[in-house]
Order: C-alpha cells, then sequence, then structure tokens
C-alpha cells in the first residue's frame, strides 16, 4: 500500500479526524525517539508502532473499505515509512500480517510508544477513551496494560512536563555531542558520504532533528546543497517536517 487515502471516510467523526491529523503532525517526534532507539545498546522502548488507514475498493461497495491497523519496525526515510503489519484484516485481501508496507505520512492514524510504562502518542486512543464509561475506561487500559492521562492529553516526548526543553530537542543528541566531534575526527570522510539512496548524516540527523549533530555537521564543511536521489536537500526536510529550530542553522 502506497497511496494516500482521505480520512473522511464513512463512520470518522471530526474528533478522530482531527486525531488523525494531529498523529500526522506530530510523528516527526515519533521517528526522533525511535532513530535513537536504534542507536541504543540496551533497548528502552517496550512498543513503537504506527497505526495505518488501509483501504480497498469493493466492486459492490460504494465507499472504499477502510481498516485502521499497526505497522512495526519502523524506518523512516524523510518521505515514506516503511514497517510490516502486526494485525490480521477483518475484511481487507490487500494486505495481510506480516506484509512489508510502504506508505506516505498522510496515511497514519495514530503512532504509540511505551517508554518505562507510560504511552507516548495514542491519539485515537485518547479520543475513543472520551467517548466510553469509567468502567469500560478501565477495562481498556487494563487490556493495554498501560495508564492513560484521564484529561486526554497526549504526550509527544518523554518527561514532557518536566522538561519542556525537550520539544526541541532529544536529550541525547545533545549528551552525545563529544562523542559526535570525536567520530568525526576519527572518519572526516563520512560528512560527505551519500548511501545508495543518496543520504548523507546531515539528511539523516535532519530528519530526526538533531539541532546538535546537524550543527556539528555543518561546522565541519557538510555540503547544504548536497541532494539526495529523489533532489531533496537537507534544508528541504527541515522544512517538510517543520524543524524551525534546524531552519536558521542553514541560512548561517
Amino acid at each position: 500500500m502506497s497511496e494516500s487515502i482521505s480520512f473522511s471516510a464513512s463512520g470518522e467523526d471530526a474528533a478522530m479526524i482531527a486525531a488523525f491529523k494531529d498523529a500526522q503532525d506530530n510523528f516527526k517526534y515519533f521517528w526522533r525517539e525511535l532513530s535513537w532507539e536504534y542507536r541504543r545498546i540496551i533497548p528502552a522502548l517496550s512498543m513503537a508502532a504506527v497505526k495505518v488507514a488501509f483501504s480497498q475498493q469493493f466492486e459492490d461497495e460504494d465507499e472504499p473499505v477502510v481498516e485502521h491497523m499497526w505497522i512495526n519496525e519502523i524506518d523512516f526515510d524523510g518521505d515514506t515509512i516503511t514497517g510490516t503489519l502486526i494485525n490480521t484484516p477483518n475484511e481487507l485481501t490487500n494486505v495481510n500480517n506480516g506484509d512489508a508496507v510502504t506508505i506516505p505520512v498522510s496515511q497514519i492514524s495514530d503512532w504509540l510508544i511505551i517508554f518505562d510504562g507510560k504511552p507516548y502518542g495514542g491519539y485515537t486512543m485518547q479520543v475513543m477513551r472520551a467517548n466510553m464509561e469509567e468502567e469500560e475506561r478501565t477495562e481498556h487500559d487494563e487490556a493495554w496494560g498501560l495508564t492513560f492521562p484521564d484529561n486526554g492529553t497526549v504526550y509527544v516526548i518523554l518527561n514532557q512536563d518536566e522538561k519542556p526543553e525537550n520539544l526541541e530537542e532529544h536529550p541525547m543528541s545533545k549528551n552525545m555531542e563529544q562523542s559526535f566531534i570525536e567520530f568525526l575526527q576519527q572518519h572526516p570522510a563520512e560528512v560527505a558520504t551519500a548511501d545508495e539512496e543518496g543520504y548523507t548524516l546531515l539528511h539523516r540527523e535532519t530528519i530526526a532533528g538533531n539541532k546538535t549533530s546537524v550543527a556539528i555537521l555543518l561546522q565541519n564543511g557538510a555540503d547544504k546543497e548536497a541532494r539526495n536521489n529523489k533532489g531533496k536537500t537537507a534544508f528541504d526536510y527541515a522544512r517538510q517536517l517543520n524543524w524551525q529550530h534546524l531552519i536558521p542553522l542553514f541560512s548561517k
């Protein structure tokens, strides 16, 4: 599945459609956390999954049938998301449990990270919880083994209330500053090296929103004009993902 679909499908109310949009707009925080998770020696996340709207047009239906299902093993290149479907469809026949899928951000309906027993993301889950009776909400939370904020708040980063500055930059990006400087000193060619899809380190660190890493790369001569195979520069991704704290770095 790679096509973009409309979320105005029958049965989706305004609150749910708004939740889809919020999940899409804030997916960059999901990816930022997961990209650091992939670098950890000891995993910290007990779950990192994305809910996706899959659709199929059947001959006897006026509108496409839409099912929202979860994928994991996520990768993100700034434009498209890849992962593995971990649900079995109820009606759809064009996708199956275990399939590798590639989707645009516009096909996201939710995402969820679980860290230290706490949920981050879960936009549609909060909409559903708001429409439940207290007993039903308790059963829902127990089934997940999680405690969701009862005020409907959706957190996107760890320690968001205590350290709101983490919205701008992941603490690991700051903590790894010296290590990254030393890495580039030992491997200076890495500044200009591109992978088979044309992505440089500057592209990847920009997509993940890592201000400190981006600044170090630029200080070490990373080419701001380098384009990947899609013809995009790192700056294109800073704007596309609305990483406002990165944009000024490219004008220096």
